[in-house]
Protein backbone atom coordinates (compact mmCIF):
# COMPACT_ATOMS: atom_id res chain seq x y z
CA UNK A 1 0.00 0.00 0.00
CA UNK A 2 3.00 2.29 -0.24
CA UNK A 3 1.83 5.67 -1.54
CA UNK A 4 5.07 6.61 -3.24
CA UNK A 5 5.22 3.35 -5.18
CA UNK A 6 1.87 3.81 -6.88
CA UNK A 7 1.75 5.31 -10.35
CA UNK A 8 -1.13 5.92 -12.77
CA UNK A 9 -3.66 3.11 -12.96
CA UNK A 10 -6.33 2.18 -15.43
CA UNK A 11 -10.00 2.51 -14.40
CA UNK A 12 -11.00 -0.23 -12.00
CA UNK A 13 -12.24 -3.20 -14.01
CA UNK A 14 -12.48 -6.99 -13.90
CA UNK A 15 -10.31 -8.69 -11.32
CA UNK A 16 -9.32 -11.84 -13.21
CA UNK A 17 -10.37 -15.18 -14.65
CA UNK A 18 -12.52 -17.76 -12.89
CA UNK A 19 -10.76 -21.06 -12.10
CA UNK A 20 -11.93 -24.11 -14.05
CA UNK A 21 -15.12 -25.58 -12.66
CA UNK A 22 -15.86 -22.62 -10.40
CA UNK A 23 -18.19 -20.88 -12.86
CA UNK A 24 -20.16 -24.11 -13.26
CA UNK A 25 -20.39 -24.66 -9.50
CA UNK A 26 -21.46 -21.08 -8.85
CA UNK A 27 -24.07 -21.12 -11.61
CA UNK A 28 -25.59 -24.27 -10.13
CA UNK A 29 -25.65 -22.49 -6.72
CA UNK A 30 -23.46 -25.26 -5.27
CA UNK A 31 -22.16 -24.24 -1.83
CA UNK A 32 -18.58 -25.42 -2.28
CA UNK A 33 -15.79 -24.15 0.00
CA UNK A 34 -13.51 -23.76 -3.02
CA UNK A 35 -16.02 -21.47 -4.75
CA UNK A 36 -16.48 -19.46 -1.56
CA UNK A 37 -12.70 -19.04 -1.33
CA UNK A 38 -12.58 -17.73 -4.91
CA UNK A 39 -15.30 -15.17 -4.15
CA UNK A 40 -13.63 -13.99 -0.96
CA UNK A 41 -10.30 -13.61 -2.75
CA UNK A 42 -11.99 -11.68 -5.57
CA UNK A 43 -13.71 -9.38 -3.10
CA UNK A 44 -10.41 -8.57 -1.39
CA UNK A 45 -8.64 -7.94 -4.67
CA UNK A 46 -11.44 -5.59 -5.67
CA UNK A 47 -11.13 -3.67 -2.40
CA UNK A 48 -7.39 -3.27 -2.92
CA UNK A 49 -7.99 -1.94 -6.44
CA UNK A 50 -10.52 0.56 -5.11
CA UNK A 51 -8.08 1.71 -2.43
CA UNK A 52 -5.44 2.18 -5.10
CA UNK A 53 -7.92 4.16 -7.20
CA UNK A 54 -8.62 6.40 -4.21
CA UNK A 55 -4.90 6.96 -3.69
CA UNK A 56 -4.47 7.91 -7.34
CA UNK A 57 -7.41 10.30 -7.04
CA UNK A 58 -5.77 12.01 -4.08
CA UNK A 59 -2.51 12.29 -6.02
CA UNK A 60 -4.41 13.84 -8.93
CA UNK A 61 -6.16 16.33 -6.65
CA UNK A 62 -2.88 17.61 -5.19
CA UNK A 63 -3.62 21.19 -6.19
CA UNK A 64 -7.19 21.31 -4.89
CA UNK A 65 -7.00 19.40 -1.61
CA UNK A 66 -6.10 21.46 1.46
CA UNK A 67 -2.71 20.56 2.88
CA UNK A 68 -4.22 19.46 6.19
CA UNK A 69 -6.56 17.02 4.38
CA UNK A 70 -3.75 15.55 2.33
CA UNK A 71 -1.49 15.22 5.37
CA UNK A 72 -4.24 13.47 7.31
CA UNK A 73 -4.81 11.06 4.41
CA UNK A 74 -1.10 10.24 4.23
CA UNK A 75 -0.95 9.61 7.99
CA UNK A 76 -4.00 7.33 7.81
CA UNK A 77 -2.50 5.45 4.87
CA UNK A 78 0.76 4.97 6.78
CA UNK A 79 -1.15 3.57 9.79
CA UNK A 80 -3.01 1.16 7.51
CA UNK A 81 0.28 -0.01 6.02
CA UNK A 82 1.77 -0.54 9.47
CA UNK A 83 -1.26 -2.56 10.55
CA UNK A 84 -0.97 -4.72 7.44
CA UNK A 85 2.68 -5.46 8.18
CA UNK A 86 1.70 -6.49 11.71
CA UNK A 87 -1.27 -8.76 10.88
CA UNK A 88 -2.44 -8.85 7.27
CA UNK A 89 -5.30 -11.25 8.04
CA UNK A 90 -6.79 -8.88 10.61
CA UNK A 91 -6.49 -5.95 8.23
CA UNK A 92 -8.10 -7.93 5.43
CA UNK A 93 -11.15 -8.52 7.65
CA UNK A 94 -11.57 -4.75 8.03
CA UNK A 95 -10.97 -3.91 4.38
CA UNK A 96 -13.42 -6.59 3.23
CA UNK A 97 -16.13 -5.62 5.70
CA UNK A 98 -19.28 -4.53 3.81
CA UNK A 99 -19.47 -0.93 5.01
CA UNK A 100 -15.84 -0.38 4.01
CA UNK A 101 -16.94 -1.06 0.44
CA UNK A 102 -19.86 1.35 0.79
CA UNK A 103 -17.52 4.07 2.10
CA UNK A 104 -15.02 3.50 -0.73
CA UNK A 105 -17.74 3.76 -3.37
CA UNK A 106 -19.03 7.00 -1.87
CA UNK A 107 -15.57 8.51 -1.53
CA UNK A 108 -14.63 7.68 -5.13
CA UNK A 109 -17.91 9.17 -6.38
CA UNK A 110 -17.58 12.38 -4.35
CA UNK A 111 -16.97 15.56 -6.37
CA UNK A 112 -13.75 17.50 -5.83
CA UNK A 113 -13.81 19.95 -2.97
CA UNK A 114 -15.36 19.63 0.48
CA UNK A 115 -17.27 16.44 -0.41
CA UNK A 116 -14.07 14.64 -1.39
CA UNK A 117 -12.30 15.93 1.72
CA UNK A 118 -15.12 14.59 3.90
CA UNK A 119 -15.04 11.25 2.09
CA UNK A 120 -11.30 10.86 2.59
CA UNK A 121 -11.76 11.17 6.35
CA UNK A 122 -13.29 7.69 6.26
CA UNK A 123 -9.83 6.22 5.69
CA UNK A 124 -8.97 7.20 9.25
CA UNK A 125 -11.77 5.06 10.66
CA UNK A 126 -10.69 2.12 8.51
CA UNK A 127 -7.04 2.56 9.52
CA UNK A 128 -7.85 2.76 13.24
CA UNK A 129 -10.10 -0.31 13.02
CA UNK A 130 -7.37 -2.19 11.15
CA UNK A 131 -4.69 -1.17 13.67
CA UNK A 132 -6.89 -2.29 16.58
CA UNK A 133 -7.60 -5.64 14.94
CA UNK A 134 -3.92 -6.11 14.20
CA UNK A 135 -2.86 -5.18 17.75
CA UNK A 136 -0.72 -2.25 16.57
CA UNK A 137 0.55 0.42 18.93
CA UNK A 138 -0.55 3.83 17.66
CA UNK A 139 -1.58 7.34 18.68
CA UNK A 140 -3.71 9.58 16.49
CA UNK A 141 -6.09 12.51 16.71
CA UNK A 142 -9.36 12.50 14.82
CA UNK A 143 -11.65 15.46 14.19
CA UNK A 144 -15.30 14.61 14.80
CA UNK A 145 -17.56 17.08 13.01
CA UNK A 146 -20.80 15.37 13.99
CA UNK A 147 -19.74 13.86 17.30
CA UNK A 148 -19.35 10.27 16.09
CA UNK A 149 -16.61 7.96 14.86
CA UNK A 150 -17.64 4.58 13.43
CA UNK A 151 -15.03 1.82 13.27
CA UNK A 152 -16.19 -0.65 10.58
CA UNK A 153 -17.14 -4.04 11.98
CA UNK A 154 -16.34 -2.98 15.57
CA UNK A 155 -18.58 -0.22 16.91
CA UNK A 156 -19.30 3.49 17.28
CA UNK A 157 -17.78 6.24 19.41
CA UNK A 158 -19.95 9.18 20.46
CA UNK A 159 -18.12 12.23 21.71
CA UNK A 160 -18.17 16.01 21.81
CA UNK A 161 -17.62 17.73 18.49
CA UNK A 162 -13.99 18.51 17.82
CA UNK A 163 -10.72 16.62 18.22
CA UNK A 164 -10.59 13.25 19.95
CA UNK A 165 -7.40 11.42 20.80
CA UNK A 166 -7.08 7.68 20.17
CA UNK A 167 -4.28 5.46 21.46
CA UNK A 168 -4.12 1.76 20.72
CA UNK A 169 -1.96 -0.97 22.20
CA UNK A 170 -2.37 -4.75 21.93
CA UNK A 171 -5.95 -4.39 20.78
CA UNK A 172 -7.00 -2.05 23.61
CA UNK A 173 -8.09 1.54 22.99
CA UNK A 174 -7.74 4.73 25.02
CA UNK A 175 -10.06 7.57 23.98
CA UNK A 176 -9.67 11.15 25.20
CA UNK A 177 -11.95 14.00 24.14
CA UNK A 178 -11.33 17.74 24.15
CA UNK A 179 -12.77 18.09 27.66
CA UNK A 180 -10.23 15.64 29.08
CA UNK A 181 -12.70 12.79 29.57
CA UNK A 182 -11.17 9.39 28.99
CA UNK A 183 -12.40 5.91 28.13
CA UNK A 184 -10.08 2.92 28.48
CA UNK A 185 -11.42 -0.02 26.52
CA UNK A 186 -9.79 -3.46 26.75
CA UNK A 187 -9.82 -5.49 23.56
CA UNK A 188 -12.86 -7.69 24.30
CA UNK A 189 -15.05 -4.61 24.78
CA UNK A 190 -14.44 -3.35 21.26
CA UNK A 191 -16.62 -5.96 19.58
CA UNK A 192 -18.98 -7.94 21.73
CA UNK A 193 -22.59 -8.31 22.72
CA UNK A 194 -23.43 -4.65 22.28
CA UNK A 195 -21.34 -3.58 25.28
CA UNK A 196 -21.74 0.11 26.00
CA UNK A 197 -19.01 2.11 27.71
CA UNK A 198 -19.61 5.67 28.77
CA UNK A 199 -20.56 8.19 31.40
CA UNK A 200 -22.69 11.21 32.11
CA UNK A 201 -20.73 14.37 31.37
CA UNK A 202 -21.87 16.00 34.63
CA UNK A 203 -19.93 13.36 36.59
CA UNK A 204 -16.93 13.16 34.32
CA UNK A 205 -13.58 14.57 35.19
CA UNK A 206 -10.20 14.65 33.47
CA UNK A 207 -8.45 11.31 33.63
CA UNK A 208 -11.57 9.39 34.64
CA UNK A 209 -11.43 5.70 33.80
CA UNK A 210 -14.79 4.28 32.85
CA UNK A 211 -16.02 0.72 33.10
CA UNK A 212 -18.51 -1.11 30.92
CA UNK A 213 -22.24 -1.28 31.35
CA UNK A 214 -23.17 -4.95 30.88
CA UNK A 215 -26.32 -3.98 28.98
CA UNK A 216 -26.74 -1.76 25.93
CA UNK A 217 -28.25 1.68 26.23
CA UNK A 218 -31.86 1.49 27.35
CA UNK A 219 -34.73 2.33 25.06
CA UNK A 220 -35.15 6.07 24.89
CA UNK A 221 -31.58 6.88 26.00
CA UNK A 222 -30.66 10.33 24.72
CA UNK A 223 -27.24 11.52 23.74
CA UNK A 224 -25.97 14.96 22.82
CA UNK A 225 -22.96 15.69 20.63
CA UNK A 226 -21.86 18.18 23.27
CA UNK A 227 -22.14 15.93 26.32
CA UNK A 228 -21.28 12.30 26.95
CA UNK A 229 -18.31 10.30 25.78
CA UNK A 230 -19.56 6.79 25.01
CA UNK A 231 -18.55 3.69 23.08
CA UNK A 232 -21.04 1.13 21.73
CA UNK A 233 -19.84 -2.21 20.36
CA UNK A 234 -21.64 -4.19 17.68
CA UNK A 235 -23.52 -7.34 18.64
CA UNK A 236 -21.93 -10.61 17.52
CA UNK A 237 -24.57 -13.03 16.27
CA UNK A 238 -24.52 -16.55 17.77
CA UNK A 239 -22.39 -19.33 16.35
CA UNK A 240 -19.97 -17.37 14.21
CA UNK A 241 -18.36 -14.01 13.46
CA UNK A 242 -21.25 -12.17 11.76
CA UNK A 243 -22.39 -9.01 13.54
CA UNK A 244 -25.67 -7.16 13.85
CA UNK A 245 -24.64 -3.77 12.50
CA UNK A 246 -27.07 -1.14 13.76
CA UNK A 247 -24.46 1.63 14.08
CA UNK A 248 -22.33 2.22 10.98
CA UNK A 249 -23.40 5.33 9.03
CA UNK A 250 -22.64 3.61 5.71
CA UNK A 251 -24.77 0.53 6.36
CA UNK A 252 -27.80 1.75 4.33
CA UNK A 253 -27.66 4.02 1.25
CA UNK A 254 -28.73 7.62 1.77
CA UNK A 255 -31.92 7.09 -0.22
CA UNK A 256 -33.03 4.10 1.83
CA UNK A 257 -34.05 0.66 0.57
CA UNK A 258 -36.81 -0.12 -1.93
CA UNK A 259 -39.79 1.93 -3.12
CA UNK A 260 -40.62 2.84 0.48
CA UNK A 261 -37.06 4.14 1.02
CA UNK A 262 -36.73 2.09 4.21
CA UNK A 263 -34.13 3.51 6.59
CA UNK A 264 -31.93 1.54 8.94
CA UNK A 265 -33.32 0.60 12.32
CA UNK A 266 -31.43 2.64 14.88
CA UNK A 267 -30.17 1.38 18.21
CA UNK A 268 -31.82 0.81 20.67
CA UNK A 269 -34.77 -0.13 18.41
CA UNK A 270 -32.96 -2.81 16.35
CA UNK A 271 -34.09 -5.56 18.79
CA UNK A 272 -30.79 -7.48 19.05
CA UNK A 273 -32.24 -10.17 21.32
CA UNK A 274 -34.91 -11.07 18.76
CA UNK A 275 -32.34 -11.06 15.94
CA UNK A 276 -29.96 -13.29 17.89
CA UNK A 277 -32.70 -15.83 18.66
CA UNK A 278 -33.98 -15.83 15.08
CA UNK A 279 -30.44 -16.12 13.68
CA UNK A 280 -29.62 -19.07 15.93
CA UNK A 281 -32.83 -20.91 14.98
CA UNK A 282 -32.44 -20.18 11.25
CA UNK A 283 -28.86 -21.42 11.21
CA UNK A 284 -29.92 -24.62 12.98
CA UNK A 285 -32.71 -25.12 10.44
CA UNK A 286 -30.35 -24.58 7.50
CA UNK A 287 -27.76 -26.92 9.02
CA UNK A 288 -30.37 -29.66 9.44
CA UNK A 289 -31.75 -29.19 5.91
CA UNK A 290 -28.55 -28.55 3.94
CA UNK A 291 -25.34 -28.37 6.03
CA UNK A 292 -23.20 -27.08 3.16
CA UNK A 293 -25.63 -24.22 2.53
CA UNK A 294 -25.52 -23.27 6.20
CA UNK A 295 -21.71 -23.24 6.11
CA UNK A 296 -21.72 -21.08 2.99
CA UNK A 297 -24.05 -18.57 4.62
CA UNK A 298 -21.83 -18.32 7.69
CA UNK A 299 -18.78 -17.82 5.48
CA UNK A 300 -20.24 -15.09 3.25
CA UNK A 301 -22.55 -13.10 5.53
CA UNK A 302 -20.40 -10.66 7.50
CA UNK A 303 -23.19 -8.43 8.81
CA UNK A 304 -26.93 -8.24 9.22
CA UNK A 305 -28.29 -4.69 9.02
CA UNK A 306 -31.73 -4.27 10.62
CA UNK A 307 -34.18 -2.18 8.58
CA UNK A 308 -37.00 -0.16 10.08
CA UNK A 309 -40.32 -2.04 10.24
CA UNK A 310 -43.31 -1.08 8.11
CA UNK A 311 -46.98 -1.09 8.94
CA UNK A 312 -49.16 -4.01 7.91
CA UNK A 313 -48.40 -7.66 7.32
CA UNK A 314 -46.32 -9.49 4.77
CA UNK A 315 -42.87 -11.01 4.50
CA UNK A 316 -39.84 -9.11 5.74
CA UNK A 317 -38.20 -6.89 3.13
CA UNK A 318 -34.53 -7.49 2.43
CA UNK A 319 -31.79 -6.28 0.12
CA UNK A 320 -28.12 -6.56 -0.78
CA UNK A 321 -26.21 -3.42 -1.82
CA UNK A 322 -23.82 -4.06 -4.70
CA UNK A 323 -21.06 -1.93 -3.18
CA UNK A 324 -21.35 -3.76 0.16
CA UNK A 325 -21.60 -7.51 -0.54
CA UNK A 326 -21.70 -9.65 2.55
CA UNK A 327 -24.24 -7.46 4.33
CA UNK A 328 -27.86 -8.62 4.53
CA UNK A 329 -30.18 -5.64 4.95
CA UNK A 330 -33.50 -6.87 6.30
CA UNK A 331 -36.50 -6.32 8.47
CA UNK A 332 -36.84 -8.85 11.29
CA UNK A 333 -38.40 -12.01 9.79
CA UNK A 334 -41.41 -13.58 11.47
CA UNK A 335 -39.77 -16.95 12.10
CA UNK A 336 -36.72 -19.13 11.51
CA UNK A 337 -37.98 -20.47 8.19
CA UNK A 338 -38.43 -16.99 6.77
CA UNK A 339 -34.95 -15.94 7.89
CA UNK A 340 -33.36 -19.11 6.49
CA UNK A 341 -34.92 -18.41 3.09
CA UNK A 342 -33.96 -14.73 3.28
CA UNK A 343 -30.33 -15.56 4.07
CA UNK A 344 -30.04 -17.97 1.14
CA UNK A 345 -31.69 -15.42 -1.17
CA UNK A 346 -29.43 -12.51 -0.18
CA UNK A 347 -26.29 -14.64 -0.04
CA UNK A 348 -26.77 -15.38 -3.72
CA UNK A 349 -27.11 -11.69 -4.51
CA UNK A 350 -23.75 -11.26 -2.78
CA UNK A 351 -22.23 -14.14 -4.75
CA UNK A 352 -23.40 -12.74 -8.08
CA UNK A 353 -22.31 -9.19 -7.23
CA UNK A 354 -18.78 -10.39 -6.44
CA UNK A 355 -18.66 -12.73 -9.44
CA UNK A 356 -19.65 -9.93 -11.83
CA UNK A 357 -16.67 -7.92 -10.58
CA UNK A 358 -14.46 -10.93 -11.20
CA UNK A 359 -15.74 -11.54 -14.73
CA UNK A 360 -18.53 -9.30 -16.12
CA UNK A 361 -21.65 -11.31 -16.91
CA UNK A 362 -23.59 -8.60 -18.74
CA UNK A 363 -22.97 -5.50 -20.83
CA UNK A 364 -24.92 -2.22 -20.81
CA UNK A 365 -28.35 -2.37 -22.42
CA UNK A 366 -31.79 -0.89 -22.05
CA UNK A 367 -34.24 -3.76 -22.43
CA UNK A 368 -36.84 -4.40 -19.70
CA UNK A 369 -38.57 -7.70 -18.97
CA UNK A 370 -41.37 -9.02 -16.77
CA UNK A 371 -40.53 -11.57 -14.08
CA UNK A 372 -42.81 -13.55 -11.81
CA UNK A 373 -41.44 -12.23 -8.50
CA UNK A 374 -41.66 -8.49 -9.26
CA UNK A 375 -44.44 -6.16 -10.36
CA UNK A 376 -42.13 -3.77 -12.18
CA UNK A 377 -40.24 -4.71 -15.37
CA UNK A 378 -36.57 -5.50 -14.81
CA UNK A 379 -33.37 -4.91 -16.82
CA UNK A 380 -31.30 -7.93 -17.78
CA UNK A 381 -28.97 -7.67 -14.72
CA UNK A 382 -32.05 -7.59 -12.49
CA UNK A 383 -33.54 -10.62 -14.26
CA UNK A 384 -30.29 -12.54 -13.78
CA UNK A 385 -29.96 -11.53 -10.12
CA UNK A 386 -33.54 -12.56 -9.37
CA UNK A 387 -33.35 -15.82 -11.32
CA UNK A 388 -30.12 -16.77 -9.57
CA UNK A 389 -31.44 -16.09 -6.06
CA UNK A 390 -34.67 -17.97 -6.78
CA UNK A 391 -32.78 -20.90 -8.28
CA UNK A 392 -30.93 -21.20 -4.97
CA UNK A 393 -34.26 -21.10 -3.13
CA UNK A 394 -35.57 -23.84 -5.43
CA UNK A 395 -32.62 -26.00 -4.44
CA UNK A 396 -33.30 -25.29 -0.77
CA UNK A 397 -37.03 -25.94 -1.04
CA UNK A 398 -36.47 -29.23 -2.90
CA UNK A 399 -34.44 -30.44 0.06
CA UNK A 400 -36.85 -28.99 2.64
CA UNK A 401 -39.79 -30.91 1.09
CA UNK A 402 -38.51 -34.03 2.83
CA UNK A 403 -36.36 -32.33 5.45
CA UNK A 404 -36.48 -32.60 9.23
CA UNK A 405 -38.73 -29.56 9.74
CA UNK A 406 -42.27 -30.91 9.31
CA UNK A 407 -43.83 -27.43 9.45
CA UNK A 408 -41.69 -26.36 6.49
CA UNK A 409 -42.38 -29.30 4.19
CA UNK A 410 -45.73 -28.23 2.75
CA UNK A 411 -44.72 -24.63 2.16
CA UNK A 412 -41.45 -25.76 0.58
CA UNK A 413 -43.26 -28.05 -1.86
CA UNK A 414 -45.71 -25.31 -2.83
CA UNK A 415 -43.06 -22.63 -3.22
CA UNK A 416 -40.86 -24.97 -5.24
CA UNK A 417 -43.55 -25.50 -7.88
CA UNK A 418 -44.41 -21.81 -8.19
CA UNK A 419 -40.77 -20.76 -8.28
CA UNK A 420 -39.88 -23.44 -10.83
CA UNK A 421 -42.21 -21.86 -13.39
CA UNK A 422 -41.03 -18.34 -12.62
CA UNK A 423 -37.35 -19.21 -12.96
CA UNK A 424 -38.01 -21.10 -16.21
CA UNK A 425 -39.56 -17.97 -17.73
CA UNK A 426 -36.66 -15.81 -16.56
CA UNK A 427 -34.07 -18.22 -17.94
CA UNK A 428 -35.85 -18.11 -21.28
CA UNK A 429 -35.56 -14.31 -21.29
CA UNK A 430 -31.86 -14.51 -20.47
CA UNK A 431 -31.18 -17.18 -23.10
CA UNK A 432 -32.63 -14.88 -25.77
CA UNK A 433 -30.81 -11.75 -24.57
CA UNK A 434 -27.93 -10.19 -26.46
CA UNK A 435 -26.86 -8.22 -23.37
CA UNK A 436 -24.98 -11.10 -21.74
CA UNK A 437 -21.23 -11.50 -22.14
CA UNK A 438 -19.78 -14.88 -23.17
CA UNK A 439 -19.22 -15.60 -19.47
CA UNK A 440 -22.80 -14.58 -18.81
CA UNK A 441 -24.18 -16.90 -21.48
CA UNK A 442 -22.15 -19.79 -20.11
CA UNK A 443 -23.33 -18.99 -16.60
CA UNK A 444 -26.99 -18.97 -17.66
CA UNK A 445 -26.50 -22.26 -19.52
CA UNK A 446 -25.29 -23.92 -16.32
CA UNK A 447 -28.18 -22.35 -14.39
CA UNK A 448 -30.59 -23.85 -16.91
CA UNK A 449 -29.01 -27.27 -16.55
CA UNK A 450 -29.44 -27.18 -12.77
CA UNK A 451 -33.01 -25.94 -13.10
CA UNK A 452 -33.86 -28.80 -15.47
CA UNK A 453 -32.53 -31.42 -13.05
CA UNK A 454 -34.30 -30.07 -9.96
CA UNK A 455 -37.44 -32.07 -9.29
CA UNK A 456 -36.76 -34.74 -11.90
CA UNK A 457 -35.24 -37.32 -9.55
CA UNK A 458 -35.90 -38.18 -5.95
CA UNK A 459 -32.71 -36.49 -4.77
CA UNK A 460 -31.47 -32.96 -5.43
CA UNK A 461 -28.52 -32.66 -7.83
CA UNK A 462 -25.15 -32.22 -6.09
Amino acid sequence: MTAGAVGPVEPVGPVGPVPPGTLDALARTRPLPAATAVLRAALHTRRMLLLKALLVRVDGAHGTLPAVVRRRFEDDWALLERAERTDSTAVRAVLDYPTTGAWLAAALAAPDGPDLADGLAGLGAVAVAAALRAGCRFTTTRASADGTLALPGIGLLRCARGPVGLSGRAGALRITDGAGRTLLLPGPALAGQGTRWGADSDLAGPGTRWSADSAPAASGTRWSADSALAWSALYTLPGGSAVLDDLDPHRVPAGGIGPAALPAAERPYADPAAWAARWRDAQALLAATHPARAAETRALVRAVVPLAPTEGTGPALSATVRTAPGAVLAQLPADRRELAELLVHETHHTKLAVLDELVPLWRPGGSLHRVGWRRDPRPVPGVLQGAYAHLALMDLWWRARTGPARSWRRRAAERFEVCREQVAEALSVLADSDELTPYGREFVRHMGSHHARLGVSGHPPV
